[in-house]
Protein backbone atom coordinates (compact mmCIF):
# COMPACT_ATOMS: atom_id res chain seq x y z
CA UNK A 1 0.00 0.00 0.00
CA UNK A 2 2.78 2.43 0.90
CA UNK A 3 4.57 1.88 -2.41
CA UNK A 4 1.32 2.41 -4.29
CA UNK A 5 0.66 5.71 -2.50
CA UNK A 6 4.22 6.92 -3.23
CA UNK A 7 3.87 5.92 -6.88
CA UNK A 8 0.56 7.77 -7.18
CA UNK A 9 2.03 10.86 -5.53
CA UNK A 10 4.89 10.81 -8.02
CA UNK A 11 2.38 10.48 -10.87
CA UNK A 12 0.65 13.61 -9.62
CA UNK A 13 3.73 15.74 -10.26
CA UNK A 14 3.50 15.82 -14.10
CA UNK A 15 -0.30 16.14 -13.89
CA UNK A 16 0.03 19.08 -11.52
CA UNK A 17 2.70 20.69 -13.70
CA UNK A 18 0.65 20.25 -16.88
CA UNK A 19 -2.56 21.61 -15.43
CA UNK A 20 -0.86 24.62 -13.87
CA UNK A 21 0.85 25.42 -17.19
CA UNK A 22 -2.52 25.36 -18.97
CA UNK A 23 -4.13 27.50 -16.27
CA UNK A 24 -1.26 29.99 -16.33
CA UNK A 25 -1.33 30.36 -20.12
CA UNK A 26 -5.14 30.60 -20.36
CA UNK A 27 -5.39 33.20 -17.60
CA UNK A 28 -2.81 35.43 -19.23
CA UNK A 29 -4.60 34.99 -22.56
CA UNK A 30 -7.76 36.57 -21.12
CA UNK A 31 -6.40 40.10 -21.39
CA UNK A 32 -3.86 42.60 -20.14
CA UNK A 33 -3.77 42.57 -16.30
CA UNK A 34 -2.05 45.97 -16.32
CA UNK A 35 -4.95 47.61 -18.11
CA UNK A 36 -7.37 45.84 -15.75
CA UNK A 37 -5.60 47.41 -12.77
CA UNK A 38 -5.77 50.86 -14.31
CA UNK A 39 -9.55 50.62 -14.77
CA UNK A 40 -11.44 52.37 -17.55
CA UNK A 41 -8.74 54.96 -18.07
CA UNK A 42 -5.60 54.04 -19.93
CA UNK A 43 -2.42 53.87 -17.85
CA UNK A 44 0.33 56.32 -18.59
CA UNK A 45 3.47 54.58 -19.94
CA UNK A 46 5.51 55.09 -16.77
CA UNK A 47 2.83 53.64 -14.50
CA UNK A 48 2.21 50.72 -16.87
CA UNK A 49 5.92 49.95 -17.01
CA UNK A 50 6.19 50.03 -13.22
CA UNK A 51 3.21 47.68 -12.82
CA UNK A 52 4.67 45.29 -15.38
CA UNK A 53 7.96 45.31 -13.53
CA UNK A 54 6.30 44.73 -10.15
CA UNK A 55 4.22 41.84 -11.52
CA UNK A 56 7.18 40.36 -13.42
CA UNK A 57 5.25 40.81 -16.67
CA UNK A 58 8.25 42.25 -18.51
CA UNK A 59 9.76 38.76 -18.75
CA UNK A 60 8.88 35.86 -21.09
CA UNK A 61 5.89 33.76 -20.09
CA UNK A 62 7.94 30.66 -19.30
CA UNK A 63 10.10 32.67 -16.90
CA UNK A 64 6.96 34.06 -15.26
CA UNK A 65 5.66 30.52 -14.80
CA UNK A 66 8.89 29.19 -13.28
CA UNK A 67 9.06 32.16 -10.93
CA UNK A 68 5.43 31.66 -9.92
CA UNK A 69 5.92 27.94 -9.24
CA UNK A 70 8.94 28.75 -7.12
CA UNK A 71 6.79 31.18 -5.12
CA UNK A 72 4.08 28.54 -4.64
CA UNK A 73 6.53 26.04 -3.15
CA UNK A 74 7.54 28.77 -0.70
CA UNK A 75 3.90 29.37 0.20
CA UNK A 76 3.68 32.68 -1.71
CA UNK A 77 0.75 32.87 -4.14
CA UNK A 78 1.31 36.50 -5.06
CA UNK A 79 -0.69 39.65 -4.40
CA UNK A 80 -4.32 40.20 -5.45
CA UNK A 81 -5.68 43.27 -7.24
CA UNK A 82 -6.67 44.90 -3.93
CA UNK A 83 -3.15 44.63 -2.51
CA UNK A 84 -3.93 41.70 -0.18
CA UNK A 85 -1.82 38.55 -0.41
CA UNK A 86 -3.63 35.72 -2.18
CA UNK A 87 -2.89 33.49 0.83
CA UNK A 88 -5.07 35.77 2.97
CA UNK A 89 -7.92 35.46 0.49
CA UNK A 90 -7.44 31.69 0.49
CA UNK A 91 -7.46 31.58 4.28
CA UNK A 92 -10.80 33.41 4.41
CA UNK A 93 -12.51 31.88 1.36
CA UNK A 94 -11.37 28.23 1.35
CA UNK A 95 -12.95 27.21 4.70
CA UNK A 96 -16.30 28.63 3.56
CA UNK A 97 -16.28 26.67 0.31
CA UNK A 98 -15.06 23.55 2.12
CA UNK A 99 -18.04 23.73 4.49
CA UNK A 100 -20.37 24.24 1.53
CA UNK A 101 -18.78 21.31 -0.34
CA UNK A 102 -18.89 18.99 2.69
CA UNK A 103 -22.62 19.63 3.12
CA UNK A 104 -23.18 19.08 -0.60
CA UNK A 105 -21.27 15.77 -0.50
CA UNK A 106 -23.31 14.68 2.54
CA UNK A 107 -26.52 15.39 0.61
CA UNK A 108 -25.21 13.28 -2.29
CA UNK A 109 -24.22 10.39 -0.02
CA UNK A 110 -27.23 10.32 2.30
CA UNK A 111 -30.05 11.23 -0.09
CA UNK A 112 -28.60 10.10 -3.41
CA UNK A 113 -27.33 6.68 -2.37
CA UNK A 114 -30.39 5.96 -0.20
CA UNK A 115 -32.81 6.78 -3.02
CA UNK A 116 -30.71 4.85 -5.51
CA UNK A 117 -30.54 1.71 -3.38
CA UNK A 118 -34.23 1.78 -2.45
CA UNK A 119 -35.39 2.28 -6.04
CA UNK A 120 -32.89 -0.31 -7.31
CA UNK A 121 -34.34 -2.88 -4.91
CA UNK A 122 -37.86 -1.92 -6.08
CA UNK A 123 -37.18 -1.73 -9.78
CA UNK A 124 -40.25 -1.10 -11.94
CA UNK A 125 -42.51 0.02 -9.10
CA UNK A 126 -44.19 3.46 -8.96
CA UNK A 127 -41.58 4.82 -6.54
CA UNK A 128 -38.83 3.79 -8.94
CA UNK A 129 -40.53 5.48 -11.89
CA UNK A 130 -41.23 8.65 -9.91
CA UNK A 131 -37.61 8.85 -8.76
CA UNK A 132 -36.31 8.43 -12.31
CA UNK A 133 -38.60 11.18 -13.58
CA UNK A 134 -37.71 13.45 -10.65
CA UNK A 135 -33.96 13.06 -11.14
CA UNK A 136 -34.34 13.69 -14.87
CA UNK A 137 -36.20 16.91 -14.09
CA UNK A 138 -33.50 18.01 -11.65
CA UNK A 139 -30.77 17.34 -14.21
CA UNK A 140 -32.66 19.33 -16.86
CA UNK A 141 -33.04 22.49 -14.75
CA UNK A 142 -29.92 24.72 -14.58
CA UNK A 143 -28.40 25.38 -11.18
CA UNK A 144 -28.95 29.14 -11.33
CA UNK A 145 -32.67 28.63 -11.96
CA UNK A 146 -33.01 26.27 -9.00
CA UNK A 147 -30.98 28.60 -6.81
CA UNK A 148 -32.99 31.72 -7.57
CA UNK A 149 -36.31 29.87 -7.21
CA UNK A 150 -35.41 28.42 -3.80
CA UNK A 151 -33.96 31.74 -2.69
CA UNK A 152 -37.18 33.56 -3.62
CA UNK A 153 -39.57 30.98 -2.18
CA UNK A 154 -37.71 30.12 1.03
CA UNK A 155 -35.98 33.43 1.67
CA UNK A 156 -38.30 36.13 0.31
CA UNK A 157 -41.83 34.77 0.06
CA UNK A 158 -41.98 32.36 3.01
CA UNK A 159 -39.17 33.91 5.08
CA UNK A 160 -37.85 30.52 6.20
CA UNK A 161 -34.18 31.35 5.57
CA UNK A 162 -32.06 34.46 5.07
CA UNK A 163 -31.91 35.33 1.34
CA UNK A 164 -28.15 35.81 1.58
CA UNK A 165 -25.55 34.13 3.77
CA UNK A 166 -23.82 36.19 6.45
CA UNK A 167 -20.07 36.74 6.54
CA UNK A 168 -19.66 33.96 9.14
CA UNK A 169 -21.21 31.40 6.74
CA UNK A 170 -22.38 29.06 9.48
CA UNK A 171 -23.37 25.49 8.66
CA UNK A 172 -27.08 26.17 9.24
CA UNK A 173 -26.97 29.05 6.74
CA UNK A 174 -25.28 26.88 4.12
CA UNK A 175 -27.87 24.08 4.10
CA UNK A 176 -30.01 25.49 1.27
CA UNK A 177 -27.02 26.69 -0.82
CA UNK A 178 -25.40 23.27 -0.38
CA UNK A 179 -28.61 21.59 -1.52
CA UNK A 180 -28.70 23.82 -4.60
CA UNK A 181 -25.05 23.04 -5.32
CA UNK A 182 -25.57 19.30 -4.87
CA UNK A 183 -28.90 18.82 -6.66
CA UNK A 184 -27.56 17.92 -10.11
CA UNK A 185 -24.84 15.63 -8.74
CA UNK A 186 -27.36 14.15 -6.28
CA UNK A 187 -29.59 13.20 -9.20
CA UNK A 188 -26.67 11.51 -10.98
CA UNK A 189 -25.67 9.66 -7.80
CA UNK A 190 -29.25 8.42 -7.41
CA UNK A 191 -29.44 7.13 -10.98
CA UNK A 192 -25.95 5.63 -10.83
CA UNK A 193 -26.65 3.88 -7.51
CA UNK A 194 -29.94 2.51 -8.83
CA UNK A 195 -28.35 1.18 -12.02
CA UNK A 196 -25.47 -0.42 -10.14
CA UNK A 197 -27.82 -2.11 -7.65
CA UNK A 198 -30.04 -3.41 -10.45
CA UNK A 199 -27.03 -4.90 -12.24
CA UNK A 200 -25.43 -6.48 -9.17
CA UNK A 201 -28.61 -7.88 -7.63
CA UNK A 202 -28.66 -10.48 -10.43
CA UNK A 203 -25.00 -11.44 -9.95
CA UNK A 204 -23.98 -14.96 -8.98
CA UNK A 205 -22.44 -13.94 -5.65
CA UNK A 206 -25.76 -12.41 -4.53
CA UNK A 207 -27.67 -15.53 -5.56
CA UNK A 208 -25.13 -17.65 -3.67
CA UNK A 209 -25.51 -15.52 -0.54
CA UNK A 210 -29.30 -15.84 -0.74
CA UNK A 211 -29.05 -19.60 -1.32
CA UNK A 212 -26.90 -19.93 1.82
CA UNK A 213 -29.79 -18.52 3.79
CA UNK A 214 -28.08 -15.30 4.85
CA UNK A 215 -30.41 -12.59 6.20
CA UNK A 216 -31.61 -10.12 3.59
CA UNK A 217 -30.03 -7.17 5.43
CA UNK A 218 -26.63 -8.88 5.44
CA UNK A 219 -26.91 -9.78 1.76
CA UNK A 220 -27.63 -6.15 0.90
CA UNK A 221 -25.08 -4.45 3.16
CA UNK A 222 -22.17 -6.91 3.06
CA UNK A 223 -22.42 -8.19 -0.52
CA UNK A 224 -24.63 -6.05 -2.73
CA UNK A 225 -23.75 -2.55 -1.51
CA UNK A 226 -19.98 -2.98 -1.30
CA UNK A 227 -19.77 -3.88 -4.98
CA UNK A 228 -22.50 -1.52 -6.14
CA UNK A 229 -20.91 1.55 -4.52
CA UNK A 230 -17.61 1.37 -6.42
CA UNK A 231 -18.79 3.46 -9.43
CA UNK A 232 -20.67 5.77 -7.05
CA UNK A 233 -17.54 6.41 -4.99
CA UNK A 234 -15.65 7.14 -8.21
CA UNK A 235 -18.22 9.73 -9.23
CA UNK A 236 -18.37 11.39 -5.80
CA UNK A 237 -14.58 11.53 -5.54
CA UNK A 238 -14.20 13.27 -8.88
CA UNK A 239 -17.17 15.48 -8.03
CA UNK A 240 -15.43 17.09 -5.04
CA UNK A 241 -13.25 19.29 -7.22
CA UNK A 242 -16.15 19.97 -9.57
CA UNK A 243 -18.34 21.12 -6.69
CA UNK A 244 -15.68 23.48 -5.35
CA UNK A 245 -15.04 24.94 -8.79
CA UNK A 246 -18.71 24.97 -9.72
CA UNK A 247 -19.69 26.84 -6.57
CA UNK A 248 -19.28 30.15 -8.43
CA UNK A 249 -22.96 30.27 -9.42
CA UNK A 250 -24.26 29.18 -6.01
CA UNK A 251 -22.00 31.55 -4.12
CA UNK A 252 -23.04 34.44 -6.34
CA UNK A 253 -26.74 33.73 -5.78
CA UNK A 254 -26.49 33.51 -1.98
CA UNK A 255 -23.70 36.09 -1.60
CA UNK A 256 -21.24 33.59 -0.14
CA UNK A 257 -17.68 34.91 -0.03
CA UNK A 258 -15.94 31.66 -0.82
CA UNK A 259 -13.64 30.35 -3.52
CA UNK A 260 -16.25 30.85 -6.25
CA UNK A 261 -16.82 34.46 -5.26
CA UNK A 262 -13.09 35.24 -5.25
CA UNK A 263 -12.61 33.50 -8.60
CA UNK A 264 -15.46 35.51 -10.09
CA UNK A 265 -13.96 38.76 -8.83
CA UNK A 266 -10.53 37.74 -10.11
CA UNK A 267 -11.84 36.91 -13.57
CA UNK A 268 -13.73 40.21 -13.81
CA UNK A 269 -10.59 42.18 -12.92
CA UNK A 270 -8.21 39.93 -14.89
CA UNK A 271 -6.40 39.31 -11.61
CA UNK A 272 -4.10 36.52 -12.71
CA UNK A 273 -2.54 35.96 -9.28
CA UNK A 274 -5.93 35.31 -7.64
CA UNK A 275 -7.28 33.12 -10.45
CA UNK A 276 -4.14 31.01 -10.84
CA UNK A 277 -3.68 30.67 -7.08
CA UNK A 278 -7.23 29.55 -6.38
CA UNK A 279 -7.38 27.18 -9.36
CA UNK A 280 -4.04 25.68 -8.31
CA UNK A 281 -5.54 24.85 -4.92
CA UNK A 282 -8.56 23.28 -6.66
CA UNK A 283 -6.22 21.13 -8.77
CA UNK A 284 -4.47 19.88 -5.61
CA UNK A 285 -7.84 19.07 -3.98
CA UNK A 286 -8.95 17.21 -7.12
CA UNK A 287 -5.74 15.11 -7.24
CA UNK A 288 -5.93 14.21 -3.54
CA UNK A 289 -9.62 13.30 -3.88
CA UNK A 290 -8.80 10.91 -6.73
CA UNK A 291 -6.07 9.30 -4.64
CA UNK A 292 -8.54 8.82 -1.77
CA UNK A 293 -11.04 7.22 -4.16
CA UNK A 294 -8.45 4.72 -5.36
CA UNK A 295 -7.64 3.76 -1.77
CA UNK A 296 -11.34 3.33 -0.96
CA UNK A 297 -11.64 0.71 -3.71
CA UNK A 298 -9.69 -1.76 -1.56
CA UNK A 299 -12.04 -1.10 1.36
CA UNK A 300 -15.20 -1.67 -0.68
CA UNK A 301 -13.96 -4.62 -2.74
CA UNK A 302 -11.78 -7.20 -0.92
CA UNK A 303 -10.57 -8.50 -4.29
CA UNK A 304 -8.69 -5.24 -4.91
CA UNK A 305 -5.27 -5.13 -3.29
CA UNK A 306 -2.44 -2.64 -3.82
CA UNK A 307 0.95 -4.26 -3.61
Amino acid sequence: MGRYVIRRLLQMIPVFAGTTVLIFVMVYALGDPVQARCGDRACDPATAAQIRHDLYLDHPLWQQYLRYMGQIFRGDFGVAWNGRPVTELLASALPVTLRLTVLAILFEIVIGITLGVLTGLRRGRPADTATLLGTLLVISVPTFVTGYVLQYLLGVKWNLIAPSVSSEARFDELIVPALVLALTSLAYVTRLSRTSVVENIRADYVRTAVAKGLPRRRVITRHLLRNSLIPVVTFIGTDIGALMGGAIVTERIFNIHGVGYQLYQGILRLDSATVVGFVTILVIVFLLANLLVDLLYAVLDPRIRYA
